[in-house]
This record gives C-alpha cells, structure tokens and sequence, in this order.
C-alpha cells in the first residue's frame, strides 16, 4: 500500500505495513453521516419535487440545488452557478429546471450533468410540468408558455390565447388538459395540449401563484389567502381561509385530500371534508414556505429563506427538520423607536403586510419593512409617557386610539394620523392592565374596563363612549379580549399585583352581566390570547406564578397547560396558524410552542429588560415589546446534507488528490481527485486534532475525476485535513478556513 502524504510543505512515499496502518487509521477514524454542516441562508429554495416519493429534489437561488435518494432522509447539496432557479420537475430519471433569466436546464437524477437549454425568451420561466419523458410544459413572465416534444432539450410557442400577464404556475392532469395561473387573478385552461388556452372568469383579482389540476378538478393558490377549486364539471369556490398571507404551495392526491402551505411556515388541509382547511399540519419551520410536494404519505416543503427541506412520512400529521439538524433561537433588538411603555402597543396596518406601528412613551412610530427599522409619525399624545393600549382602526388607519397613563389617565383619540390628539376618555386604569380592546368582528366596536368603573362600549371608532354594564365584579382588569365571530362572548381577566387572587371573568351577552371561569393561583392574569381559527381554545398567562392557561371549550374552564419557570406576562397565537404560541415574562424570558401546547421551547435567548405586548402576525414573523425596544425573533437552521461531487468524463491514467482551490477559502472549497478504475473511496475532513469533522464520500464509485464542493459555514477558521483512502491508494492534504 502506497501512502502520500502532503500535508505541509514536505512529500513522502512510505511502504508501511499492516502493523502501522492500524496506527493511522485509528488516528483518522470516526463514524458519521457522510454529511456536510452548512448555515441557512438567502440562497434557501424555491421549488420541490418528487415523482417516487424515494428521489427528491429541491432547487433556489444562487444554483441551489438539494437532492436525495432515500425519500428525505439524507440529502446531498450542489451548486450549479450564478443561476437562480424558479421551478424543479423529476420524472423517471430526468430533471429539470427553470430560471429567473429565461433558461431551462435538464439533469439525470445523478445531479452531475447540468445542462443549459435555451428557450429564446429572457423573461423568468416561472414553472415547469411534464406530462411524460418527452412532452412537457413550461409558463413565465409576460405570457409565455412554450411546449417541448423532446424531453426538454428545444422549446416552442404553445400561447395561443393566453394575453401578456406574468404567469407563475403550470399544472396537467394529462397530456390534453392543463391549467397556467398568474397575476391579477387570470387562470387558463386548455383541453388540446396546449394549442389553445381558454381565460376562466374568477372572483378574484389577487396574483395566483400556484394551481394543480387534480384527477377530479383544478386547485389554486394566492397571494393574501386566495384559494379557488373547481370541481370537474362545475364552477369555481372561494372558502374563506381567514388570513392575509400568501398561500404559495398546493398538493395532494384529489379535492378530499388537498394540502396548501405558505405564509411564514403554515400548512393546512382539507381532508375529512373540512372546506376551511382548518386541519392546521404541525411542523417545525418557522420561515416562510414556498412548495411542497407530496407522495402517498410522504410530503416536502421548502423554505426561500433556508435549506431545510421539512419532512412527512405520515400524511402530514407531523412534520421534522433533515436528522441532525439545528436550530438557534434569538431576539434582535430593532433600532428607532424606544420608550416607556406597559401592556400591547402594536398594531398592524389592516391592508399593507410590511406596515406596524407602536406606541413608546407619548409617541407612535411605524415600520415599513415588518418591524426591522422605526420611524416616530404624528405629534405627541398631549399628556402622559407610558402607554397600555393603542390601536389604528382597520375601518381608517388616520384613527388611532391611546389608552395612556396620566392624572387620572386616558384615552386619546385621533382622526389625522396623529397630528391632533382628542381626549374622548379620562378614567384611572390598571397600573399593569390593557384596559382598551377592539372588537375584531366589528372593529368600529371598542371596550374599555377602567378600575373600579364599569365597563364601557364605543361603537363609533371610539369617538363616544357609554357604560354598558355597571354590575361588574372585577376590581382591576388587566385585559379584555372578544370571542372570534361571536361579538357577544367576552372576556376579562382582572387582578392587582400582589393582593388576592386573579379571576377571569366571562360575559355571553356582550358585556352586561359577568361570570367567573377560572381563578388563578396567582395574584394577577396581565394576558390572554386567542385565535379566529378554533374559538373553543383561550389562553392566559399569569403574573408571580409560571403557569400558562389553557380553555378547550370557548372559555367556560381553564386547566394548567405549562409552567414556563418564569413569571408570565404577554401573550399572543399566531394570526396564521393557531399552533403556535409565545408567551412572554416580566422579566427578560419568552416560550414557544409549535403543536397547541403540547410541547414548549425556552425562546429567552437576546432579551433584556421587562416584557410587554408579543405580535405574531405570521409564523415567521414574531414581535414583542421589551425593556424599552422592540424585539423581533430570529431563527437560523444549521442543516446536515451530504455534498455532492461533478464528475469530469475520461479515464485518468492514476490515483491522485489534488490541492484544494481556492486556498485559503471561505465558505467554500473544490477538491478534486481521480480513480484509474472502480474502487470504493472515502474522501474525508479533519480539524487539527485528528476528529473526523465530516465525510464527503464514502461508497464505490466508477473509474473518473471527481470534483466536490466542500462548504465550511458552521466551522470555525482554522487548518483542517483531508484525506482520501481507496483499497489501493491513500492521500491527505492541508487546507486552511479564514472567515
């Protein structure tokens, strides 16, 4: 056995015998995934597709491409360019590819052949479909959709009565009947192949982003929660998914088993005959999710902000993260507004999805950009430095209204976006409470429970106000909340810090009269939270004790669901998915369940000062109120996939590894080596202590010159070592890692 070693700047031949290849193969040896540790980030993925269920592939910006050959266990990562990949199809042991610049690219299921097509269009080829190994279709920007007969390789015009819109999905049920959706709600349909597309009249003139045609009719997704289904032989149905989110990704095997997802990281069914798709699918991605695909039982589903491919193997039920994975939780403090604060003051814009404001001290700011920078609007609330409750009103967002402390305090109002201030309100409130609430059914309908002073309804956007109810038995209300289509039922949760025990308390007619539902153990409940999509489910936090509520039956009880280890204070369920839950503390501490409450993860990590109001307008996008900042969640992945390797035709005359290029490098590095025939390989990294860091082959492979990506985010800088090993020939060499 040969053994070359070039590791520093000295080169030896050595004859060793057995004896001695113990010695250095226990100093190399270690047994791991043949994997790869990569940081998520923006190059994440747009596209997925399986047609087996057993070779996945999944493909994103940058030449992005994820594969694996074992239905999502194991994945393999590489790179194919400076090419941003809009669409993926796999059939047989075909793939393909569509580009943002108007390119098509075919590959074998070996992922090691790339080859550009050209279409003579330049405009972003949004989606691709094959109805069989030859015949396939592909749509894009400014109408384009064109047909191949020969596998991908050259494409045609195949328009015909489809106008210049951008088009962004294409789906078959066979080789005559298609479906291409795109912007401003225009869907197409064709029943000859694509010779002539038909325009559909729907009611909706949102961008549709993707369409499926099922065996027994067509699916369709949008922006802003649009779904349309038209059933073989009838008209198109709207149901009302009760979000304002993107809906990006459908799926399934017929209308009773249809599966969407998108958003910051929901996905919902209709299976069972549930119409609303309220069946919400426990998963763990926290991002935004661009595709799925499904087979039988298994699914997957991307991310365009990571590269962790999510996994089902039981229809949905439950879905994880690739095996090894990890997941770093941590709250970034957010510059440009700042001050004294108690309570929820945040409110989001009802029709901009970037839009929030919050109240600091006597001023508002507003974020453009969901609530990465601030800037201060408006002029200062006339009197008063420590807000408990503000609102913009859905109805006109130059109303807003303050509940703010002051002697005695009050509620300011205005109707010029903050240039006035009116004070319609002057009652002393809760020293810790939010004792202003809007109807979410109605939201020209607010309530106000001051302390020791009924409760007060304005049906007017809170210009006038009338007590509505002066036989109330709460002392000092923390919080009100409204029952979800159900305007009459509410809630109030009441208690002074430090003195006898809180009390919920629950009104089935619209505020009148008022009945306990739950004592606490402690002496104050500061929140609660609840959802449009299961009204049945309330929860509460509870303020000197660490105890988490929970109602499963609209309120007439609460039982013990969590004890957090930290004194509770906000609140909120997720505006997209009623699955996820935070909970917030007095102090600098948070926790968060992803499945209803059945399990929970300690969030705490980057906060500082006291809590306040949390936020969740969608799954990726978590909010609160801390010390005197606001915080927003942030959440990286550090996935495992294998890497993968290009393999370079001809026969190489000998064994060789090759020095690594670049050299130094960051992140990432080629290094080549070649077989004079087939031999069985391991190809492995070591960090200057001899551990194993990571496996980049290990397997038979044919006679060739191979040459692999190695992506080093998630190590540190430093020397490492690799090494290949084949049944005739062994090589190490240096390499050095500079961030």
């Amino acid at each position: 056995m040969i053994v070359d070693f070039k590791l520093f700047k000295f080169n030896y031949n050595l004859n060793i015998t057995s004896k001695m290849k113990k010695i250095i193969y226990g100093f190399f040896a270690a047994v791991i995934l043949l994997a790869v540790n990569f940081h998520a980030a923006a190059d994440g993925l747009n596209s997925v597709h399986t047609s087996n269920g057993i070779f996945v592939v999944a493909a994103g910006n940058q030449g992005n491409i994820l594969f694996s050959n074992s239905s999502g266990s194991t994945w393999s990562k590489t790179n194919a360019g400076p090419v941003n990949f809009k669409s993926v199809f796999t059939l047989g042991t075909a793939v393909w590819y569509t580009s943002s610049a108007g390119k098509v690219y075919t590959s074998t299921t070996a992922i090691s052949d790339i080859t550009e097509r050209n279409t003579g269009v330049s405009t972003s080829i949004n989606s691709i479909y094959f109805t069989g190994a030859a015949n396939g279709f592909i749509c894009g920007d400014n109408g384009v959709v064109m047909k191949s007969a020969d596998g991908g390789i050259t494409w045609t015009p195949s328009a015909a009565g489809i106008s210049s819109v951008n088009l962004n999905s294409i789906s078959f049920k066979d080789a005559t009947n298609g479906v291409t959706v795109g912007d401003n709600g225009k869907v197409f349909v064709t029943t000859n192949g694509g010779a002539l597309w038909t325009e559909e009249t729907v009611n909706t003139s949102r961008d549709l982003l993707s369409a499926k045609y099922f065996p027994d009719g067509i699916g369709i997704t949008g922006e802003w929660g649009v779904v349309l289904f038209k059933p073989s032989g009838s008209t198109w149905e709207m149901p009302d998914m009760k979000i304002k989110s993107d809906i990006t990704g459908i799926d399934g095997d017929s209308f009773n088993d249809i599966h969407v997802c998108g958003g910051g990281g929901f996905i919902r069914n209709n299976i069972n005959g549930n119409t609303g798709f309220l069946n919400f699918e426990k998963n763990p991605m926290l991002a935004d999710l661009t595709d799925m695909v499904r087979f039988s039982g298994l699914g997957f589903a991307v991310s365009s902000m990571n590269n962790a491919v999510i996994r089902t193997t039981n229809g949905g039920t439950t879905w994880a993260l690739p095996s090894g994975t990890t997941v770093t939780y941590n709250w970034v403090s957010k510059p440009g507004a700042g001050g004294d604060f108690l309570g929820n003051n945040m409110s989001l814009h009802p029709t901009d999805r970037n839009a929030i404001f919050i109240a600091f001290g006597n001023r508002v700011y507003r974020s453009n950009n969901k609530a990465e920078t601030w800037s201060v609007i408006g002029n200062q609330v006339p009197t008063g430095f420590t807000p408990h409750s503000f609102f913009v009103s859905p109805n006109d967002t130059n109303i807003w209204l303050i509940a703010i402390e002051s002697s005695p305090d009050k509620i300011y109002r205005t109707t010029n976006y903050g240039q006035t201030w009116t004070e319609v309100m002057s009652r002393a409130f809760s020293n810790y409470g939010q004792p202003l609430e809007m109807d979410q059914n109605n939201p020209s309908v607010f309530y106000f429970a001051p302390d020791n002073g009924g409760f007060w309804k304005s049906t007017d956007d809170g210009a006038t106000w009338n007590e509505i109810s002066n036989n109330y038995p709460f002392r000092s209300p923390c919080d009100i909340i409204v029952m979800y289509d159900s305007s009459n039922v509410i809630f109030v949760a009441d208690g002074i810090t430090g003195s006898g025990q809180a009390i919920i308390f629950k009104s089935v007619n619209g505020g009148v009269n008022w009945t306990n539902v739950h004592t606490a153990n402690s002496s104050e409940i500061p929140s609660m939270s609840n959802s449009i999509f299961d009204k049945s489910v309330i929860w509460a936090t509870e303020w000197s004790g660490s105890r988490i509520y929970k109602s499963t039956n609209y309120g007439d009880s609460f039982f013990l669901s969590h004890q957090t280890g930290f004194s509770g204070w906000g609140s909120d369920v997720c505006k997209e998915d009623p699955d996820l839950i935070v909970t917030g503390s007095w102090g600098a501490a948070a926790t968060m369940s992803l499945d209803g409450g059945v399990t929970w993860t300690n969030i705490s990590q980057g906060l500082s000062g006291h809590g306040g109001g949390i936020l969740i307008p969608d799954r990726g996008y978590i909010v609160c109120h801390q010390g005197s900042n606001v915080y927003k969640l942030n959440i990286v992945y550090d996935v495992i996939t294998e890497v993968s390797e290009n393999i370079i035709s001809s026969v190489p005359a000998d064994y060789s590894l090759s020095q690594n290029y670049p050299n130094p490098f960051n992140p990432s590095t080629k290094i080549k080596y070649t077989l004079p025939k087939p031999d069985n390989v391991t190809l492995k990294i070591y960090n200057e202590l001899g551990k194993e860091v990571t496996s980049l082959a290990d397997g038979f492979k044919n006679a060739g010159t191979y040459e692999i990506t190695f992506d080093g985010n998630g190590l540190p800088s430093g020397v490492y070592f690799y090494k290949i090993q084949t049944s005739e020939y062994t090589s190490a060499r240096k390499m050095l890692l500079i961030k």
